[in-house]
């Protein structure tokens, strides 16, 4: 369907909560006050590594207003959701990290709860530590996992995690040219603005969530699995969150504090997180080291790629750790041998498209730096080993990457800026660079109801979280495309299990390719419906008619016609349900994009200031305009944070994190955001809902190696470690 036949879709549409989230009368997880509520705080471990010889609360119990305080003794819930390798608590002995949780404690304040925290009396027998993935593979390293220190996991998350296609001695072969390096990428915090918190209450067997997570319905499972309950005695609800970028998906250890806290008081109890919980309490995206061996012929065409890997995945394996820079790429022969790795340091896990930035930063830099000593124009030698099919054999969805990087050149003016490596002259040098990114776009699980109403009003019903994203206002745009009816006559409700139908979580760029084809086989439910009752009125038959802007017309003469409401009167509510599961059948979904960025460089501070940044999105139809165009500049300023200041940095004798807070994280600021300028390449996909595509996770992916690169056509040289800091560019610069 072509763009302009749409009615919503495409448009630039207000956020249909706009006016509740402005007027702080939308609900955030942490605004919920309940009669009789209590307050937790979480005492965390000190040492990266220690046995827990003894635990005595008795102080923090006797003092007043402390209701409960819980530990691994009193305590041993699992944690199933944390973990893929070794069983996980929500309180563990030994304790593996600086910041591993310790226990829990429930008061009529939160500053009695706090005080509570200092009572409490721990033992440990210290354990010996190690930091450094490459340390920790050593075979006398201290032993983080019962099963070691390479976290073989199990299932999906089976380590090594290797992957090889084509014949590498065949594709080294053809290369004229055989180049190696290693490119390192630091752990970074998902660092949203709403903090963790969670609210939990017993009426009975039954226990309510109000948590701040990214899907309900998998917050509900995963607590009805760890606390031993029934699923219809677990209800979870979150209608709206200041940020998650998949650091809030499923159930996490304060949703099952908090509950367990609620059923030894017998009181609500809300257990929110302090800043600096959320920065070393929680995830962040893993490191890595990257060592590549990259085969090309002369004209930089790639031949082969062998990939080495370690990632830091911390005390806990939560998620793969797994790397997938090179997706953007036609490379005929590959292998990759990526090892996930235990330290007694912050979990590494689910990041904003968790596997991607840190890779393509070190493919997308190691191609730029092969183009160069080839001699060959970066932009050139991207175009020539843009991806065409999915590992070198299976076609796309839909792929307009070459218009990407086509429109975005153009849109900076690359074949007039591009120069040779730190050739322009003075203090304040200027330089551009691009990369290639996106991430896969697949469609899976998705449920909706729709109600539509004797007044003719729209009544839908999706799971899904409005994480930031939009997605409340994306669902209902598509429900008044797919009904026919004007978006000032859709009503929506979200975000709770006991109302609304399963979703599978608003994680991986997912609600609107899950979610959104549910809501279109709904409203053909409903419409189906609509047409057997309005038929008789309008005394023409059900196939016959059809619904637009609210009126139901006989199709070969729309002036017989009737108003929604009128139809189903005499009905009324009409229901409308669909679960879907499309699959892809010898194809491969993808988004894909092409960044581009200006830089000044400092030669004198190290300052890096970015003067221009050029993003070109294929992400199919674009559903909702506004959000669409925020998403690509939040990913841009997320990628541009990793590349120049972002970093946990930990204190290497103690293991303690030096700036676990804002003040001290260098975040980047609206100080430090330029405009991003955003173009969208816009194709229908025969598979999305009304031709769209992902679009959350993309717009990160290639920020990080774009800036890097531009960095590097500034000042000539090529820095391969992240966050390229000021300290680092002036050693390099002053060499």
């Amino acid at each position: 369907m072509a763009q302009k036949e749409f009615s919503v879709v495409g448009k630039k549409i207000p956020r249909i909560d706009g006016y509740e989230r402005v007027t702080g009368q939308a609900q955030y997880t942490g605004d919920y006050q309940l009669p009789g509520m209590l307050y937790a705080r979480v005492l965390r471990s000190p040492y990266p590594h220690a046995k827990i010889i003894s635990i005595d609360t008795s102080k923090a119990e006797k003092l007043p207003g402390v209701k409960a305080v819980i530990h691994h003794q009193n305590a041993q819930v699992p944690w199933a959701s944390g973990g893929h390798t070794h069983k996980r608590y929500i309180f563990n002995n030994p304790v593996r990290y600086v910041g591993d949780s310790v226990a829990a404690v429930a008061a009529t304040d939160r500053h009695i709860a706090e005080d509570a925290l200092a009572l409490i009396e721990v033992k440990y027998e210290k354990i010996p530590h190690v930091l450094d993935v490459k340390e920790a593979l050593k075979p006398d390293a201290p032993k983080i996992s019962p099963d070691g220190n390479l976290s073989v996991g199990k299932g999906s998350f089976s380590a090594p995690i290797t992957e090889e296609w084509g014949d590498l001695a065949k594709g080294f072969k053809e290369a004229d040219r055989t180049f190696e390096d290693t490119y390192i990428s630091k752990h970074v915090n998902n660092a949203q603005i709403e903090r963790r918190v969670s609210v939990a209450k017993w009426e009975g067997a039954k226990l309510t969530v109000w948590a701040s997570t990214q899907g309900v319905s998998n917050a509900r499972t995963d607590i009805a699995k760890d606390l031993d309950l029934p699923l219809s005695k677990v209800r979870v609800i979150c209608k709206y969150m200041g940020g998650g970028f998949g650091n809030k998906n499923q159930a996490q250890d304060y949703d099952l504090m908090a509950a367990v806290l609620a059923k030894v008081t017998g009181q609500p109890v809300k257990l929110e997180f302090t800043r600096e919980d959320d920065f070393i309490g929680m995830h962040g995206r893993w490191s890595s080291e990257q060592h590549y061996k990259i085969g090309v012929k002369k004209d930089g065409t790639v031949t082969v790629v062998e990939l080495n890997a370690v990632t830091n995945v911390g005390a806990y394996r939560k998620q793969s750790g797994n790397l997938s820079g090179t997706d953007f790429y036609q490379i005929p022969n590959f292998k990759k041998v990526v090892k996930p790795v235990h330290t007694n340091t912050v979990v590494g896990a689910n990041y904003r498209a968790p596997a991607y930035p840190q890779s393509v930063f070190g493919f997308a830099s190691f191609l730029d730096q092969i183009a160069h000593e080839l001699g060959v124009n970066p932009l050139d030698m991207f175009m020539r080993n843009r991806v065409r099919l999915y590992k070198s054999k299976t076609p796309f969805t839909s792929n307009f990457l070459e218009e990407c990087i086509v429109e975005g050149a153009k849109k900076i003016g690359w074949n007039e800026k591009w120069h040779k490596a730190g050739a322009t002259p003075g203090a304040k040098k200027h330089g551009i660079g691009m990369a290639l990114g996106g991430y896969p776009f697949r469609p899976g699980l998705g449920a909706a109801t729709i109600r539509v109403n004797p007044d003719g009003s729209a009544h839908v019903l999706v799971g899904v979280t409005d994480i930031g994203t939009g997605a409340k206002s994306t669902m209902a745009i598509i429900a008044a495309e797919a009904l026919g009816i004007p978006l000032n006559r859709i009503q929506l409700t979200n975000g709770d299990t006991d109302v609304t139908p399963f979703c599978i979580g608003e994680s991986g760029s997912r609600a609107t390719s899950f979610t959104g084809p549910a809501v279109i086989a709904a409203a053909e439910d409903v419409r189906r419906l609509i047409f057997n009752v309005a038929a008789p009125q309008l005394k023409a038959k059900a196939e016959d008619l059809d619904l637009k802007d609210g009126n139901v017309f006989v199709k070969s003469d729309p002036t017989q016609r009737l108003p929604l409401g009128r139809a189903v009167a005499r009905s009324g509510e009409l229901i409308g349900r669909a679960t879907t599961n499309p699959v892809f059948k010898g194809v491969e979904g993808k988004s894909f994009a092409a960044h581009f960025a200006e830089v000044e460089v400092d030669t004198w501070t190290g300052h890096v200031k970015i003067t221009r940044y050029v993003a070109a999105h294929d992400s199919g139809t674009i559903l909702n305009r506004l959000p669409a165009e925020s998403q690509i500049m939040g990913g841009v300023m997320q990628g541009i944070g990793m590349a120049l200041t972002e970093e946990l940095l930990i204190d290497r004798p103690t293991a303690i994190p030096l700036n676990p807070s804002y003040r001290d994280a260098k975040v980047p600021t609206h100080l430090e955001s330029p405009e991003v300028e955003v173009i969208f390449i816009e194709h229908s996909d025969p598979y999305g809902p009304f031709g769209g595509k992902v679009i959350g996770e993309p717009p990160i992916t290639p920020a990080v190696a774009t800036v890097a690169n531009a960095i590097f056509n500034d000042t000539g040289r090529r820095f391969k470690e992240l966050p390229i800091t000021p300290d680092k560019i002036l050693r390099a610069v002053r060499v």
